[in-house]
């Protein structure tokens, strides 16, 4: 039994690669970037493919690479971009690149994924962003698209069911890579920390390990939902 990460050299794929490594499940690695991801793959003996995900042909061909690999029951799209931006400083390009990324992509591997998941009762996570549900300035472009993911997760758990399952979850800011660029100077990281309720900022690990427990059996009640993991920023308030 296999389980397929696009995006396994990020903060929350390399972080639930390795927790699934750790507890003895048979992971299949999947990035663009071609380092990165031998780094990763030879640090956890585990067999991978390069892939960019805009690439409908390639996605295709890493799925059918991992179900080669051992029965295909789990898949994690662990990609996403931040794109910030005012509506008024987005165009076309720049919406159509990010919604292609996030949403597009991950409704190709999940047409891909989805006859080997179905037939091996599997499961996929899917990640969306605490912006889709709090209307954050500057978000329209990763909201919309992070807005499709959640509605895809909803569609799709409907069509596959009973016989696999899919969710969605929904992080707020991450120390992982894609985010530096906000979290650039002391300032900039412990203002961020205080707007949730927990007063940190997220890890990968804090992701990763809800989308460990969305994959296994243990979760087999559990479809079409999307999961807060925001330190409490989607629903609590500590000030004022």
């Amino acid at each position: 039994m296999t389980t397929l990460i696009f995006g396994a050299t990020g903060g929350v794929g390399a972080a639930l690669a390795r927790s699934l490594s750790k507890s003895g499940k048979d992971v299949f690695l999947a990035a663009r970037d071609e380092e990165a991801l031998k780094s990763i793959a030879d640090e956890l003996d585990a067999p991978s493919q390069v892939c960019d995900v805009l690439d409908s042909a390639e996605i295709e061909a890493t799925v059918e690479a991992a179900a080669e690999h051992g029965a295909l029951t789990g898949l994690a799209f662990c990609v996403g971009s931040i794109e910030l931006a005012p509506l008024r400083r987005t165009d076309r390009d720049m919406v159509r690149k990010t919604f292609e990324l996030n949403a597009v992509s991950a409704s190709e591997a999940l047409r891909c994924a989805g006859p080997h998941l179905c037939k091996n009762n599997g499961s996929a996570v899917l990640f969306s962003t605490v912006a889709v549900s709090q209307g954050f300035v500057s978000h329209a472009s990763i909201s919309m698209a992070k807005g499709a993911v959640e509605g895809l997760t909803r569609a799709v758990a409907a069509e596959w069911a009973p016989k696999a399952r899919i969710n969605t979850i929904a992080p707020s800011i991450l120390d992982t890579g894609i985010a530096q660029p906000l979290l650039s100077s002391d300032k900039m990281r412990d203002g961020l920390a205080k707007m949730h309720a927990m007063e940190r900022l997220g890890e990968g690990n804090d992701a990763a390990a809800l989308a460990a427990f969305l994959l296994s059996k243990e979760s087999g009640w559990i479809t079409g939902q999307v999961f807060p993991v925001d330190g409490g920023r989607s629903r609590v308030r500590t000030k004022g």
